[in-house]
């Protein structure tokens, strides 16, 4: 073998870190070099075997096994690709160099070994943390109080549902308030299906909500809910957290609204999911921000919109920014916000890409930790990800109970359930599916409420496809 200089022991040396044995083929041994050579194609076909599946199946990714393993691959590689380095140095005998050139050989070798770990590193420190937010944020393996978890079949996921019912709910626990009031209430009805996808929205200052009689409000509100002289709808949650003897246990707020909303819309509520919306600026900052069409200006902070006015027109919105966006009741009311807020959700699933999601990791499970609960079982979560999927690529419409539609002080229990299964039949009229859920449960009861009804409006387009609502 011709003699090496400091410079071409170095080049091989790296070389050998891109493509294993070079160093060794070079340095005459040929047989540890094939052997290398065959054992890194080896693996180079496996990985793109793992990389086909999860192009099939993204989903499998977010399962508790491939995820440990891709920890433990990534720590056995950087072992193996360290060594690897030492060796290729090794076999190029840079004893043979000056003094002055081992020295330099060996710092940079040294180097090399630290920048090739450091890939494997990362993704192994990286893969740790979704594991543990996706632990952390997820359900047990048993679902909320007072419902019966069913088992995650890999076969059917949805146990022959047609449909799933998300509750999506934005909770305000800032420092002037005590307790969770969830100010944003929308279910987003799935068509398993094509993910066409019925986003509706509920008003926080729905008023009388009844209860089903499984449910311990119902005999303590018989005529509707009636907490704190208003019974609005946000405080439902915070009634049942802080009266546990009702509730008959701690922590059923979830429950309780769950049990409100599903039988106002005659929908069963599969899932809840609660973000915190302070913790929320922090997502979409994780992210870049939103793309939105602001209609007109949007004033916030105090009675009068002090502290910040958000320009009408397309605006890249930054996170705090989007949350005022969906928040402010400045010179608006709830019924503006709500339809702010579906925009919100339907710009997240519109441009929230899987790349954007991925360069952003870190900083979105950092704000996710913090922020998010759910009672999705984390074994469901590898379904969720393909019909996450279909969403983002099918037909998404909004139904919000406003007036002159619903008027939230006396509302029309009958046409809310007329509108809901209305809006979901149409958003599945182009796949033939049939909304079999959309029934399901007991008419809400008939008590007379406490204000005269006001005057029926029309039935007829009472949903929009967000494109309309948001201009996307």
């Amino acid at each position: 073998m011709r003699p090496v200089t400091t410079g071409s022991l170095i080049g091989w040396t790296a070389l050998s870190a891109v493509i294993p044995g070079a160093a060794h083929l070079r340095a005459g041994k040929r047989t540890a070099g094939f052997v290398l050579l065959v054992v890194f194609g080896a693996v180079l076909a496996g990985l793109v075997v793992f990389g086909l599946q999860l192009t099939q199946n993204a989903g499998v990714a977010l399962r508790d096994s491939t995820l440990n393993a891709v920890m433990i691959g990534a720590a056995v590689c950087a072992l193996a690709w360290f060594a690897l380095i030492l060796f290729s140095f090794m076999a190029l005998r840079p004893s043979r160099l000056p003094r002055g050139g081992q020295v330099v050989a060996g710092i940079m070798v040294g180097v090399l070994c630290i920048a090739v770990t450091a890939p494997f590193a990362f993704t192994a420190s990286t893969v740790k943390t979704a594991n543990d937010l996706l632990d952390a944020v997820t359900a047990p393996d048993i679902a909320s109080p007072g419902v019966t978890a069913s088992p995650i079949r890999a076969e059917d996921p949805w146990n022959g549902r047609k449909r799933v019912n998300f509750l999506l709910l934005g909770g305000d626990a800032a420092g002037n308030r005590i307790g969770v009031r969830t100010d944003s209430m929308t279910v987003a009805s799935v068509d398993i299906a094509s993910g066409n996808t019925v986003l509706i929205s509920l008003p926080r200052n729905l008023q009388y909500v009844r209860f089903p009689p499984s449910s311990p409000l119902h005999k303590q509100f018989p005529n509707g809910f009636d907490a704190e002289g208003q019974g609005l709808l946000n405080s439902v949650w915070y009634y049942a957290d802080n009266n546990p003897q009702v509730m008959g246990g701690k922590n059923r707020g979830a429950q309780a609204l769950r049990d409100a909303i599903s039988y106002t819309l005659g929908l069963h509520i599969d899932y809840y999911a609660i973000v915190d919306m302070f913790g929320f600026a922090a997502l979409i900052d994780a992210v870049g921000g939103l793309k939105i069409r602001v209609e007109r200006d949007v004033k916030w902070g105090g009675h009068f919109g002090t502290a910040g006015t958000i320009k009408a027109g397309y605006r890249q919105l930054d996170g705090e920014q989007v949350l005022w966006y969906g928040r402010s009741r400045v010179d608006s009311d709830d019924y503006s916000r709500m339809a702010r807020q579906r925009c919100v959700i339907g710009a997240m699933a519109q441009q929230i890409t899987p790349a954007t999601f991925l360069a952003n990791f870190t900083k979105i499970a950092a704000a996710a930790r913090h922020m998010f609960r759910t009672d999705i079982p984390r074994d469901l979560l590898e379904h969720l990800v393909p019909l996450g999927l279909k969403v983002k690529a099918a037909k998404i419409t909004s139904l919000q109970f406003v007036p002159p539609l619903i008027y939230s002080g006396d509302p029309d229990w009958k046409k809310i359930r007329t509108l809901t299964t209305e809006a979901i039949r149409e958003s599945t009229a182009d796949t033939g599916t049939v909304a079999a859920d959309a029934t399901a449960g007991a008419t809400p009861s008939a008590t007379k409420t406490k204000k005269p009804r006001a005057t029926p409006t029309s039935n007829q387009d009472a949903a929009k496809s967000l494109d309309e609502l948001c201009g996307f």
